[in-house]
């Protein structure tokens, strides 16, 4: 019979046993920080042969030095020995996406497209206004929901973006800004949408850890209300959603009958609009200060009468829901099959769904001139030659040089 002290000690709540992660090297062998929490980053180094309580000081100030002064280098590191500079420099980097292509609106606008080391292309967008700058983070490569309003719903998936790739999309925004160290006030990059490219709650653990990490006080320390999730409704995820990020929601709505959002949200034919909203009534934390938002795009003789704006309303009271609805005028993009609603059109059902007492604004259209709806610089990228692309990215670093 064995004894109490020869018995192996079984993983759980009471003794738990931390296992080991697998870090990927890239092709140069060396191992990308960006996207590591603090226990990541200390397994990481303990990994790599320091020793653990060193591992435990190092991680700390890595992490510091990542996510609240945005170092990139190893050497500017002045609280950690140089002579360790080259230890580390041999073993790790510190990323940021690559730009491909990088354009500025007349009306302030920024968009970026980005190429990741398997060469797939994403993109991300900055939106300054009087009193806030918001950036929209993409969380997929292309998207598997193919709405047919959507540009990015043209395109194939190709696969979900890392935690270092979502993170690092703020990362490159706070570089572009000169908004380094991290500070609670004045900054201009003041609020994050999950709204660019793919669906974030088919990416669920990999956008939830890049928040964490965005939202950590001691990092980038965004607050959990400057940041907004979209969904299409994938409605099994938006539970989990509201217990393990809490950030604001949004919803893709854009119909309020079956026929129309089946069409141009075929999402809907898996989870339909009542299951939709009912999962929206549940969403944790909601309330008159912290409103679900549900987007909805004009389209012209296709989801904007009036009659559809006074369901909209009859169905958000039916779910008791503290909403805000913004009215999102269809921005065209070669080969869509939808044209804008009118403004008198537009107006008209703002003015019903203001009536009822829910906020409707209409979204003023921002960076139309650099093509800034979602998915169409990568689109217009993929026309041109590589070598192309290549001699602007050039031209563009010895710009900023």
């Amino acid at each position: 019979m064995q004894t109490a002290a020869n018995l192996m000690p079984i993983p759980g709540h009471i003794d738990p046993v931390p296992v080991p992660r697998s870090f990927v090297p890239r092709s140069d062998g060396r191992i990308d920080l960006l996207g590591l929490s603090l226990a990541d980053l200390r397994m990481a180094l303990e990994t790599s042969q320091l020793e653990e309580k060193q591992a435990k000081l190092r991680a700390k100030q890595l992490w510091h030095w990542i996510y609240n002064r945005g170092a990139t280098e190893f050497s500017a590191m002045t609280d950690i020995s140089k002579t360790m500079h080259p230890w580390l420099e041999q073993r790790f980097v510190i990323s940021r996406p690559n730009v491909v292509e990088a354009q500025v609106s007349t009306d302030g606008t920024r968009k970026w497209l980005l190429r990741s080391d398997d060469a797939q292309d994403y993109e991300m967008v900055f939106i300054p206004d009087a009193d806030r700058g918001t950036l929209c983070v993409s969380s997929q490569v292309g998207c598997t929901l193919n709405c047919t309003f959507c540009h990015t719903g043209t395109m194939r998936l190709v696969r979900n973006l890392t935690p270092a790739e979502i993170v690092g999309q703020v990362m490159l925004a706070r570089d572009s800004l000169g908004e380094w160290p991290s500070q609670p006030e004045g900054r201009m990059l003041t609020n994050i949408v999950m709204m660019g490219m793919g669906e974030p709650l088919y990416n669920f653990e990999n956008v939830r850890d890049a928040l964490k990490l965005v939202m950590d006080g001691a990092g980038l320390a965004l607050s959990r209300r400057r940041i907004t999730l979209s969904t299409s409704g994938v409605v099994p995820m938006m539970a989990r959603a509201g217990a393990e990020i809490g950030v604001n929601l949004a919803v893709s709505l854009h119909a309020v009958t079956k026929e129309v959002r089946d069409e141009i949200v075929p999402l809907n034919r898996k989870y339909g609009i009542e299951e939709l909203l009912q999962a929206c009534a549940d969403y944790p934390g909601t309330n008159n200060a912290r409103r679900i938002t549900f987007e909805y795009v004009m389209l012209k003789d296709k989801n904007d009468s009036d009659d559809d704006a006074r369901e909209l309303v009859r169905l958000l009271r039916k779910y008791e829901l503290p909403a805000k609805v913004n009215l999102i005028p269809f921005n065209p993009w070669p080969g869509a099959q939808y044209e804008c609603s009118t403004p008198e059109r537009i107006k008209s059902f703002s003015s019903i769904v203001f009536g009822a007492g829910i906020s409707a604004p209409v979204r003023t259209p921002r960076g139309r001139d650099i093509d800034a709806a979602c998915g169409q610089l990568k689109t217009a990228s993929e026309k041109k030659s590589r070598a192309q692309i290549d001699r602007e990215a050039a031209a563009e670093s010895d710009a900023f040089a």
